[in-house]
């Protein structure tokens, strides 16, 4: 199966006619529109029949009452990587998070570890990196919040999957 990234979770059926909350988990709310489509965990193909941006309401085209529509109700909602590139534009110097995570965090000539995730905190994103091998076995911490900031993080380069870092250090030692 292709590569997928979490951007939503399907609640409750609301009203008569199949219609259900939809809780956003993207940057990019404008992708969900009439004729996208989406997947499911089990791989199973889910396609918008219409999309209230201002109620949070989607319809899916195989969902034509309540109770059809409760069989999606807590499934999340998946993208592929190639749909997100092509129905999210980004402005330069923006990356997608799924192009972030496992890249390799450098300091200088030093690997300080691997990002594993991100998460984001009142506006800010975090890389959650997990400390090089080598950093460990001197007693470093196994895993460190890096702010997404100019303070910290100097560029990414997607090419390389290489987050170039500065006074990244400092926080490792502090954690």
């Amino acid at each position: 199966m292709r590569e997928l990234v979490e951007v939503a979770l399907i609640g409750k059926a609301v009203g008569l006619r199949g219609e259900q909350k939809l809780h956003i988990l993207t940057d990019f709310p404008e992708q969900f529109k009439k004729g996208a489509v989406f997947y499911l965990s089990n791989g199973e193909k889910i396609e918008i029949e219409r999309f209230n941006k201002n109620r949070n309401l989607v319809k899916f085209k195989s969902c034509n009452t309540p109770e059809e529509a409760k069989r999606y109700t807590n499934k999340k909602l998946y993208a592929t990587f190639e749909d997100t590139k092509k129905n999210c534009p980004l402005k330069e110097g923006e990356f997608f998070w799924f192009e972030v995570v496992g890249s390799k965090v450098l300091e200088g000539e030093r690997i300080l570890g691997e990002v594993k995730d991100i998460e984001r905190i009142s506006g800010t994103d975090y890389l959650i990196v997990a400390t090089d091998k080598s950093l460990i076995e001197e007693g470093f911490a196994k895993r460190f919040y890096l702010p997404y900031i100019d303070r910290y993080v100097d560029r990414f380069d997607p090419d390389s999957k290489t987050v170039y870092a500065k006074d990244a250090f400092a926080i490792l030692e502090n954690s």
